[in-house]
């Protein structure tokens, strides 16, 4: 064996989950220029007198995550200005925090608590009232973001932006207000979110400098629970190309730690098929290299195909106006041979949507066209196959466990154990993918959506899920590596450990296959690979990962409470009740709405 044949990285007794049909389980991996080369015995032939070895102490290794929705890039812009309530099993322990970081944070900047968490998961079972909020910050301006259906703002937020009884209702949302017609703070995303988007925006961001460091740290975040990958679905108020600038300026000084493809997600209602010609003649999917590539179109396609999923609220019917617009762009989309992806929540948007698509199909085939649905929370058989036939995907994301216990009080228990319907997604042999749909409407924690997928339970403890939805836990890991890879085109080079593959793995802390199902949201990595490189290491392994420079802005949230909490949750007063409709009575907590 000659020195170009030997390895970089050695790991050895460990025991390591492959999702390899000829090899599930081996002890050791040797990797090369960001590839496997060998396992078990031409592992230990690859060593040589510069290869880092490193014990693995019988420790679980799984391929590294994939998670197939994230808004990463939008995510990292803003990581260190948000105070996360990820994870915190108390509401008490939220609010401690928030009084502590308006006390730190300066004028103009604005403590903001933006999504990834839910009232269920606190020990209390209720939100914070806005009296709450003005208490613990009586100066400055606070934001509370509840998944994407309503946001708190306290008196000071209110100054900041403005808002009086002669302020109007922005399209789409609702200004909740008092009886002399005062703002009370309460924010409503009715019928849809951009009263939520269009206040968020408002807020000071971050400078060019301190928004790198603030997606360096956010990686490292996702690092630590053993993401390696992730494809990027754009987000609202994210330009093209403008807000790539960072993710491009990190990609030329290789500080990527992550893998990223990323759509191209349509800004302005009215001007969507304008925004593809221009970007079409701009780029093209594939154009970039393995850390960083541009994906396709999406998640949004036409502002009027958007089915906001507010569980709080009737499901919205779409305007009549939507089919002529979307298949305008999706006929251009196609023609160019770009895959896409479109946001869908409801069984009755995927029936309208699919009519457009097989229009299309006749006259341009989608042939060979990797496109697919995100959510597809309510997804009926005969759409699903329809689905199959078109060659389409479906990315399914953990949103029930954090809206579980407001769909069922909508539509009733029996209708939420078929949502998603993993089950007949995956014996229609559909690819499926797994992800968060962080950080906004769901938290970003993959360890989560591991649990929901397993157990079929919220983060509250809600069982939602029919027995036939719930996978075993190899399933699971297979639809957040291997079933991720084929939404980003990257199908049989990642998600397994094998002689070819892209050499990305997680050490776990904990055997994610015989733990106890609650620890499974406990799970950490204490060693993650990256493209062959070590990205993140904890306890005996700190040594080995690289350092980050520390959080900027130095008031940063981040930099004194991190990221995802991941602490036992507390004990629960009590559980939610249930009639014997399966209807929920009593929702244990005041949401406001």
């Amino acid at each position: 064996m000659t020195a170009n044949d030997l390895a970089d990285l050695v790991v050895v007794n460990g025991r390591i989950t492959t999702l390899a049909p000829s090899r599930p389980e081996v002890q050791s991996l040797a990797v090369r220029g960001g590839r496997i080369i060998g396992i078990d015995d031409a592992a230990t032939a690859a060593r040589g007198p510069n290869t880092t070895v490193i014990d693995l102490q019988g420790r679980r290794v799984v391929p590294g995550l994939n998670d197939s929705h994230l808004h990463v890039i939008r995510a990292g812009l803003y990581y260190n200005l948000e105070l996360r309530w990820d994870g915190m099993p108390s509401l008490a322990d939220a609010l401690r925090a928030l009084k502590e970081q308006a006390e730190r944070t300066p004028s103009p900047h604005w403590v903001r608590v933006i999504g990834g968490w839910n009232e269920w998961q606190f020990a209390e079972r209720r939100m914070p009232t806005l009296e709450e909020l003005n208490r613990a910050a009586p100066d400055t301006p606070v934001l509370v973001l509840h998944l994407y259906d309503c946001a708190l703002l306290n008196r000071a937020a209110l100054r900041s932006l403005g808002f009086d009884a002669s302020t109007p209702n922005p399209p789409g949302g609702l200004i909740a207000r008092d009886h002399k017609g005062e703002p009370t703070g309460l924010l409503l995303a009715e019928p849809n979110a951009f009263i939520l988007y269009s206040t968020i925006g408002r807020a000071p961001k971050l400078d060019f400098h301190d928004q790198v460091n603030s997606s360096r740290h956010f990686m490292r975040e996702m690092n630590r629970f053993g993401v390696t990958s992730v494809s990027d679905a754009g987000g609202g108020w994210q330009n093209y190309p403008e807000d790539y600038a960072v993710i491009r300026h990190l990609a030329e000084q290789k500080q990527l730690t992550l893998r990223i493809a990323y759509s191209l997600f349509a800004q302005q209602a009215g001007t969507e098929l304008q925004d593809y010609a221009r970007w079409i003649s701009m780029t093209q999917p594939g154009e970039g290299d393995d850390m960083l590539r541009m994906a396709g179109a999406g998640e949004n396609l036409v502002w009027s195909a958007a089915d906001f999923e507010n569980f709080l609220q009737p499901r919205p019917d779409l305007r009549p106006v939507m089919e002529s617009e979307l298949e305008a762009v999706v006929r251009a989309l196609v023609a160019s041979r770009w895959p896409f992806r479109i946001h869908a929540t409801y069984d009755e948007t995927i029936e309208r949507f699919l009519a457009v698509f097989e229009r299309v199909h006749r006259d341009i085939p989608f042939d060979g066209l990797r496109w697919f649905f995100d959510h597809a929370e309510t997804i009926s058989p005969r759409n699903i196959e329809r689905t199959r036939a078109l060659g389409g995907g479906i990315a399914i994301q953990h949103r029930m466990a954090y809206q579980g216990e407001y769909f069922i009080r909508r539509y009733g228990r029996q209708a939420a154990r078929q949502c998603p319907p993993v089950g007949a997604l995956l014996a229609a042999g559909i690819p499926v993918g797994a992800g968060t749909d962080g950080t906004r409407v769901a938290s970003y924690h993959p360890w989560t959506c591991l649990y929901w997928l397993t157990t079929g339970k919220t983060v509250g403890g809600t069982e939602v899920a029919a027995a036939e939805n719930r996978l075993d836990r190899e399933q699971a890991l297979r639809l957040y590596t291997q079933g991720s890879a084929w939404f980003s085109g990257e199908a049989g080079r990642k998600g397994q450990l094998a002689a070819g593959q892209l050499a990305d793995f997680a050490v776990l802390s904990a055997d994610y296959f015989s733990c106890a199902a609650e620890e499974i949201r406990r799970i950490e990595s204490v060693l993650t690979v990256c493209d062959g490189k070590i990205v993140y290491g904890t306890g005996e392994y700190a040594a080995l990962a690289p350092e980050l420079p520390p959080v900027s802005p130095k008031w940063s949230p981040v930099g004194r409470y991190g990221g995802y909490q991941n602490e036992a949750p507390a004990p629960h007063a009590h559980q939610p009740v249930f009639g014997a409709d399966g209807r929920l009575w009593e929702m244990g907590c005041d949401c406001l709405v």
